[in-house]
């Protein structure tokens, strides 16, 4: 199934774009989702205890199942002020 992958800010810049369209089996979560990224874009790894994931734009944890056409975003801790 394809899904729709989205990272913002630091997840972007550690994986040099800031969308992918991924192919992945029938049974894949979000957990199993963000390992995939980390071992094809291994940058990825020391953001990985602090991101966020979301699918189509509700948070979600790593556990949630993911569908055909899902939009995965990945997204760093914001802070400002």
């Amino acid at each position: 199934m394809r899904v729709h992958t989205r990272f913002f800010a630091s997840a972007r810049d550690a994986v040099g774009t800031r969308e992918l369209d991924l192919e992945v089996p029938a049974d894949t979560t979000a957990g199993a989702l963000l390992d995939r990224l980390i071992s094809d874009y291994p940058k990825l790894a020391g953001h990985a205890k602090t991101l966020r994931m979301a699918v189509n734009e509700a948070y979600t944890d790593l556990s949630h199942p993911l569908n055909e056409g899902d939009e995965v975003a990945l997204i760093p801790p914001v802070s400002g002020g």
